[in-house]
């Protein structure tokens, strides 16, 4: 066989290919009726004739590196293999910066770094692109072809050989200037071979492209695989598919495609499409042909891949085509990839993709984060290094950087950190220069911009979001920065207020503080080959100031509005909140005597630092947090002060209001939300942030403040909330959610909704079994009061195991005092707990649990859709048990249908700051298939 050569050649690729019957169809810019053809016979021919004009006694120089610079596919596919066939060794040129000084410095950089390259283009590239370097010496093909000699060389000291290097490829510089990836014969056979034999593909088929060469996807998996397995390729630019997704698939159709390639916004982008389009295209397309649609660059949401699968599917595939995977330039592209999408996925209940598992060519291990040791056990996370015959051996030109990134044995540091399952496949969680850190939680960007782009805020261009850790030089401490381009007209201030409230209620549950927003004019944000925002660059632009006036222009605009538009302080008391505000959640020109303070975005610690710092301010000794909660603007918040310091709140905030409005604004139909057994609601704040478009209201117990009785039956609570609900929302339909002993009462107030001839659509059950009366009947006031220590993180599980029977044996107060004093210090201090409000707090959660005592489920509801996640260890011992032997019996209460969603987390954590941001995916889904 032509390739089992020991010591193979890359231009022996191009040899088999010119042996078949294939070729290369290529579309123009805006033409894509028809392409244009090139068969590997005739591209053979071609390369050989332009890699006689390299030889020529002109373009004898020290340039052994060919710098190839194109606007066509074809011209770059042409002159790559001129210059294989010339004896030199091509390296695709990358898209140049806007800015003057970005390519001068970009400039300086290749010559130095390539050794003084020949740069090859068009004479209007060069003209455009090339006019204003001095270092890098350029040709234009039609002077070659003239017969005109190559620019002589600049004096460059010798450096390192050439030798074995087939090409080179630029890295993105994301961690600063371009680095040169060496690729050699044996590596680039490796990766073509292996990629070939995991994804077998069908005779007479074809592969698309629609990535620039200088990517190694579009290199490597396509064109050199293509080549290789003597099958056709397409290739069409990015912007055509990019602008109509749908495109992309009819020439899938059109060509009989059998793999491609795709990074997650696009297959986001492409189901998008097909939503509005699917029944129609089901007669022009077919897809029977599709295999595989590798994917990567960035996470892969298994929510996007399970809904095109679905659409794929209807249009001929037969099984799921979308593989993710993962790759770098330095392992040849693509070497790690999932089959098994999104089925392996579904089932271990992740938001992102799987990339499965190693390809022939390569091996992975996850080293621990401190670098002393490899930690081989499944399911930890730590720094992903790669080694086999696909990884490359060194950055051409850079001793440092390559010995930096390899490891004294051997491996590759990706840079990446990720974890492997119990069965091998790999999970990431992050690069290392991405992570956002606050206050030293580390949170992935990733995971931020996912939220947002699935929220499809009407202000934001689809997929357009960047964010990254972001320190302002006059804050203390560093926050997280949204940068997106715009839909809206500049001048659009109220969109703009809209899109920025949007966006703080979506990231500030998920990092735990406020975020700083910038907008942008469409087409400022840089991007990658791929057609994905380059976060690195981005933070690099607004770092260097490039977005400085864009940045005055937005504050600007805002206060102007506020000045205009606002309601401002009206007296000193107004003045100071504001000020605090302004103080504890960055500088926030947007916030007005009259802004609804829950709907900043703030978190429950927020609320706790806004209550102790209240407390300071003002000199009071303890301000309610039912205060807080129903005084919910800074004109109401400080009237409720004024009162208080004069010892005549009563009226303000000790008359019980079970309602606590969370959320005020949207269109869609109010959820209802109902407290857990401790009574209190502030466990919601960092999952209601993610509706901004649907108003939700609260349930508080009573008993909370001074002069209020905690309740003592049921019939009193369900006619306390049952008119309090009609008040607020006299019709339906309605939407209730229950967390833990409160789906009891969520389920009760449906049947009584229902009785009286209210619809219901959505009745939510969080983790709780129509059964109760025997679990509460085994909890007395000591369990009560460990389960709130537990539920706020101030004791472990481990810890109230241990404590509980030594505690009964106190008197309440003495049980509280001995639970402050070994609980968590610092968690006590973020959530205010004293000796009374904790032991206020128990009362309110005793008085539940005995209400409980007496529970037993009658009557029916129509629907119900329960969200489970790992139990109490009392209760079952895994969540299939759980599922299989307690909530099951929900079955006997419902009509018509019961539909489980299992979700991350504990019972005490499952929507909290660590779980909620794929929790509220769920519980958005389910709204949505009731109708709402």
């Amino acid at each position: 066989m032509i390739l089992s050569n020991p010591e193979p050649h890359i231009a022996q690729l191009l040899d088999h290919a010119a042996a078949t019957d294939a070729g290369i169809f290529a579309y123009a810019q805006e033409r894509t009726e028809e392409p244009s053809y090139l068969s590997y016979s005739q591209l053979r021919l071609l390369a050989a004739q332009k890699a006689d004009l390299l030889r020529n006694d002109g373009s004898q120089s020290s340039a052994k590196i060919v710098l190839i610079h194109f606007a066509t596919q074809f011209e770059n596919i042409v002159w790559f293999w001129a210059s294989i066939l010339a004896g030199r060794v091509p390296c695709l040129s990358q898209a140049l910066g806007h800015s003057p000084e970005d390519r001068a410095a970009h400039f300086e950089h290749l010559h130095r770094l390539l050794l003084d390259p020949l740069v090859i283009t068009s004479q209007t590239l060069l003209n455009r692109d090339f006019a204003a370097s001095s270092v890098l010496r350029t040709v234009a093909v039609e002077q070659l072809e003239a017969g005109m000699y190559v620019p002589g060389s600049h004096s460059i000291e010798p450096l390192p050989s050439t030798e074995g290097i087939d090409l080179m490829m630029l890295t993105s510089g994301s961690t600063g200037r371009a680095k040169a990836v060496s690729l050699s014969h044996r590596q680039i056979f490796a990766a073509v071979q292996g990629k070939l034999a995991i994804m077998p593909l069908p005779k007479s088929s074809a592969l698309l492209n629609w990535i620039a060469l200088d990517h190694v996807a579009g290199l490597v998996e396509i064109h050199l695989c293509a080549l290789r397995a003597g099958l056709d390729q397409v290739h069409v630019p990015a912007t055509e598919v990019l602008t109509d997704p749908l495109l992309f698939l009819r020439l899938i159709a059109k060509h009989g495609v059998s793999r491609t390639f795709a990074p997650n916004f696009f297959l986001q982008k492409l189901s998008t499409a097909l939503d509005a389009v699917a029944a129609s295209m089901i007669d022009v397309v077919d897809l029977s042909q599709l295999r595989y649609i590798a994917s990567g660059g960035e996470p892969n949401l298994v929510d996007v891949c399970v809904r095109l699968t679905k659409q794929l599917t209807q249009l001929g595939t037969g099984t799921s085509p979308i593989v993710p995977g993962f790759g770098m330039t330095e392992t040849c592209a693509g070497a790690i990839f999932n089959f098994s999408c999104p089925q392996i996925d579904i089932s271990a209940g992740t938001e992102f993709a799987s990339l499965g598992a190693c390809m022939p060519g390569i091996e992975m291990r996850i080293s621990s984060v401190t670098g002393n040791d490899v930690n081989v056990n499944k399911q930890a996370s730590g720094w992903l290094e790669v080694r086999g015959e696909v990884i490359f051996e060194g950055y051409f030109n850079d001793e440092t950087a390559t010995r930096t990134a390899f490891t004294a044995d051997g491996w590759f540091r990706t840079g990446d950190i990720a974890s492997l399952d119990c069965h091998g496949r790999l999970y990431l969680t992050g690069r290392s220069n991405d992570v956002i850190n606050i206050n030293g939680i580390k949170h992935d960007p990733c995971t931020v911009e996912a939220a947002l782009n699935q929220a499809a805020i009407p202000g934001i261009v689809a997929f357009s979001v960047a964010c990254f850790t972001y320190r302002p030089s006059n804050a203390d401490s560093g926050g997280v920065m949204v940068i997106y381009e715009h839909t809206y007209p500049t001048d659009d201030i109220e969109a703009r207020l809209s899109t920025l409230t949007s966006i703080s209620h979506i990231v500030s549950p998920i990092v735990g503080s406020r975020p700083h927003v910038l907008p942008l004019a469409p087409g400022q944000l840089v991007k990658t080959t791929l057609g994905k925002l380059s976060r690195t660059k981005i933070r690099r632009a607004l770092e260097q100031g490039q977005y400085h006036t864009q940045q005055e222009t937005n504050n600007e605009l805002i206060r102007s509005y506020q000045s205009i538009n606002a309601s401002p302080p009206q007296n000193e008391a107004e003045e100071a909140l504001m000020g605090l505000l302004h103080e504890l959640f960055f500088d926030l020109p947007e916030i007005t005597a009259d802004h609804a303070i829950l709907n900043m975005g703030i978190s429950s610690v927020d609320l706790i630092r806004l209550k102790r710092a209240i407390e300071r301010r003002f000199q009071i000794a303890e301000v309610p947090m039912v205060m807080l909660l129903t005084s919910n603007t800074i004109q109401s918040l400080s009237s409720a002060i004024r009162a208080l310091r004069h010892n005549s709140c009563k009226a303000s905030c000790e008359t019980y209001q079970p309602i606590v409005t969370l959320q005020p604004q949207g269109s869609k139909v109010p959820l209802w939300l109902f407290h857990p057994g401790i009574g209190e609601i502030l466990v919601f704040l960092g999952l209601v942030q993610y509706f901004p478009d649907r108003p939700i209201y609260a349930m508080r117990a009573r008993g909370f403040s001074p002069d209020e009785e905690p309740f003592a039956h049921l019939s009193d609570v369900l006619s306390t909330y049952y008119r309090a609900l009609k008040a607020q929302q006299p019709d339906g339909p309605y939407a209730l959610a229950g967390y833990s002993y409160d789906s009891m009462i969520a389920f009760e107030l449906s049947k009584l909704l229902e009785a009286n001839g209210d619809q219901v659509r959505f009745l939510g059950c969080f983790n709780l079994p129509p059964h109760i009366q025997d679990r509460m009947r085994t909890l007395d006031w000591t369990a009560g009061v460990l389960h709130i220590a537990h539920f706020c993180g101030v004791l472990t599980e481990q810890q109230s195991e241990a404590m509980a029977d030594d505690l009964r044996a106190l008197t309440p107060a003495e049980q509280v005092s001995r639970v402050l004093a070994e609980g968590c210090t610092q968690r006590c201090e973020e959530l205010a707990l004293t000796q009374e409000s904790l032991l206020t707090w128990t009362n309110v959660a005793w008085s539940l649990q005995k209400i409980g005592w007496e529970y037993s489920p009658t009557g029916s509801v129509t629907s119900m859709d329960v969200f489970y996640c790992q139990p109490l260890k009392v209760v079952a011992r895994t969540r299939e048990e759980y599922r299989n032997t307690k909530l099951n019996h929900w079955v006997n209460f419902v009509r018509e249908d019961v539909r489980y969603h299992e979700v991350d987390g504990e019972h005490y954590t499952m929507i909290g700051p660590e779980h909620v941001a794929r929790f509220q995916l769920t519980l958005k889904k389910a709204l949505v298939a009731r109708g709402l």
